[in-house]
């Protein structure tokens, strides 16, 4: 029984922390109100690359924290949501592809209009603009570098 309590009590302290996601609705309202940075990833559920950047991620407590407190997070399916967005003036649409299909937002962030390469990193500042891109996998301690240099350079 004393090793089930110590068990219990070792694994309740191996914990990820969350990043707190909103959608661009929200966004919308929140920057009107609260402008700060804004973190967009693009990500497919069958990117076995984003889930392990997503694991690496939520396992830096410091890091979720750091961009709890100072950004908008929006975490962006871009292959799987079909809602209408509406962001910085402009509307966007999912395009099917019969069982498949791409929201046209991932399009108009990607470099690559056809296909985006996944994961997909945008960091804007607290006026919209882009100040950073990033294709592929992004860890952990070079997304702290670049959010940190992106937020105290606006400063």
């Amino acid at each position: 029984m004393k090793f089930l309590i110590f068990l219990m009590l070792s694994v309740s302290g191996f914990c990820f922390s969350q990043l707190k996601s909103g959608t661009f609705a929200e966004w919308e309202i929140q920057q009107k109100i609260n402008p700060k940075p804004t973190i967009i990833h693009l990500y497919t559920d069958w990117c076995s690359v984003c889930k392990i950047e997503k694991f690496g991620i939520e396992k830096d407590k410091d890091l979720v924290q750091f961009i709890n407190e100072n950004f908008y997070f929006i975490n962006f399916e871009a292959e799987k949501t079909k809602n209408k967005i509406n962001f910085q003036g402009q509307e966007f649409n999912y395009i099917s592809n019969g069982n498949s299909g791409i929201h046209e937002l991932a399009l108009a962030f990607s470099k690559n209009k056809t296909q985006p390469v996944y994961p997909l990193w945008i960091i804007l500042d607290e006026n919209g603009k882009l100040v950073f891109y990033q294709e592929g996998i992004f860890k952990p301690e070079e997304l702290k570098e670049k959010i940190q240099n992106s937020i105290y350079k606006n400063l």
